[in-house]
Parts: structure tokens; sequence; C-alpha cells
């Protein structure tokens, strides 16, 4: 039995006075255990149907499973982490790390042992009696992170998570998640504009069509951790992604009307740097022989 199973979902929005539908009737099984990444066209839905599994919107049509029985409200086996963290300001890095944990009545002392634990798991032991706004993003986002994980739940449902950040930073949270997710053994669904940060992280890539939106291919993801941005062996498994993706932005009217991200623009020219390069080293080994 799947973890999570997305039977038939579909959602509606009005828009300027007309219905507009974004799920079209999203299938999708998630073993435990799985990194799952969804990309799509930017506004096709993806973060849409992750509100929907975490309980923080209703399907029109079809129905979200979780070890066989139907979602119908949030509920801490599937924590959400934000793009924007989410945090409370008025709260320590050790407040905001422990306050799931206080709001379900866990004694103080219970509470600071296991926020340590994922303090420490994410480099923030050093900063528990800092404020947010002392903080830089990238720091923010450990701090949400830690927060969903002390609630141990058995999915994390993360939104775009390092949007915001600077590609520096990224690439080492990239790599911390990797470990995070090694260590934990957590089941994860992660949506991202990025292809290149859905092939590092993913067991499995879910494409998403261009509205009304549906799971379009499902691709495994078997490359050897831990993987990094620019190794040069996940170079085609990105483009196997973009293949898929290129002409689900193209229906949404191109780059520009469809609001394909900058992300994906990068990939590409990564992939096609890739590849030129390829071709001018077999020239060239051709051209000595």
């Amino acid at each position: 039995m799947a973890k999570l199973e997305a039977r038939g979902i579909t959602k509606y929005f009005e828009h300027e006075s007309h219905r507009l539908q974004a799920l079209g009737g999203v299938n999708l099984k998630v073993e435990s255990g799985d990194f799952v990444c969804l990309v799509g066209p930017s506004g096709c839905g993806k973060s849409t149907f992750l509100r929907i599994v975490a309980g923080l919107e209703k399907p029109d049509g079809g129905q979200i499973l979780f070890d066989g029985r139907p979602v119908t409200e949030t509920g801490p086996t599937r924590i959400m982490v934000f793009q924007e963290g989410a945090l409370f300001p008025w709260l320590t890095v050790r407040d905001n790390v422990e306050f799931g944990l206080k709001v379900s009545g866990i004694p103080r002392e219970k509470r600071a042992e296991v926020s340590e634990r994922y303090l420490d798991m994410m480099q923030l032991t050093k900063f528990a009696g800092s404020y947010t706004h002392q903080l830089s993003t990238g720091m923010k986002q450990r701090v949400a992170i830690a927060r969903a994980l002390v609630m141990d739940p058995d999915v994390l449902l993360m939104d775009e998570p390092f949007a915001a950040l600077d590609a520096q930073t990224k690439d080492l949270l990239l790599v911390e998640t990797q470990l995070i997710w090694a260590r934990t053994k957590k089941t994860i669904m992660f949506v991202t504009h990025n292809v290149a940060e859905a092939a590092v992280l993913g067991t499995k890539v879910a494409v998403f069509s261009n509205r009304p939106s549906v799971v379009k291919r499902e691709i495994p993801n078997d490359f050897p951790r831990p993987r990094v941005p620019d190794d040069k062996d996940l170079i085609d498994f990105q483009h196997e992604i973009l293949q898929e993706l290129r002409p689900e932005v193209r229906k949404g009217g191109g780059a520009g009307a469809s609001g394909a991200s900058k992300d994906d623009a990068d990939a590409e020219g990564t992939v096609a740097g890739e590849e030129e390069k390829k071709k001018k080293k077999k020239k060239k080994k051709g051209g000595t022989q």
C-alpha cells in the first residue's frame, strides 16, 4: 500500500468571473521513504495540489489517501514547509522550533530534548537564542525545516523552500537536505521550478502538464548520492525532464506568457551548454584520430 495516493484530484478557481480548472485529475502514488519532486509550468497547480495533500484545501473531485485512509483535514502526519518559512518574529529560534510541540502539550524538558536534536541537525544550535530578523533567508529556512521535523511527521511537504535563496546557500541546502532525508527516512514531496534541483533531490520526478494539470510522466531517479547541481552525470537526466516540460510551457503561450521561471531557463542553458561541450569533445576526438 502506498504511503500517499492521489486519485483523480480536480480543482477549480474563479478567475475574472470564469471558472478556471487548475487540476484536471491528478493521479500519483508516493511510497514510504520516497523523495518525490513535482515540476511543471508556472501556475499549473503544483502548490495547490500540495496544499490539498496537506489538508489545507479541499479538492473539487477525487481524493487523497494516507495509508489507505481518506485525507479530510490537516494533521501531524503531514507537515508543510512554505516558501517564506512562516516563522513567528516575536519568538526565538528555539521557541519557533518548539512551537508545535508546545501546542501539542509536550512537557518543557521533553521539548528541549527533541528541539536540541534538530537544532543540531540543521546547524542552528549557536543561534537558538536569536530572533528571526537577525537571521539570513537561508537560516530562516533551516529553522522552518527544523520546526517541521520536530513534529516527526510521516510526510514532509515542501513548497519551493529554496526559491528565495542565493545560489551558494541553495547548493549547500541541497546537499544537507539529502543527508537529512537519508538520516530521517522521511517521505518527502517537494515542489520546485528548478529542474536541476529536482534532479539532485528526487527519487522520482513527477512532471505536471499545463492546465488543467495531470501528472504527465513520472521519471524514476536512481543516480547515486550525494548529488550536486553541477554533476555532469545528471545532465542527461535534466534533459529528460526538460523534454517533458518544454511542450507544456509552450501550451501556456511560451516562456513570457506562461510565467516560466528563470530556474527553468537556467537549467535549459546548463543542459544545452553541457551538450555543446560533449559535441565539441567528440568532434575534437574524431579529428585527432
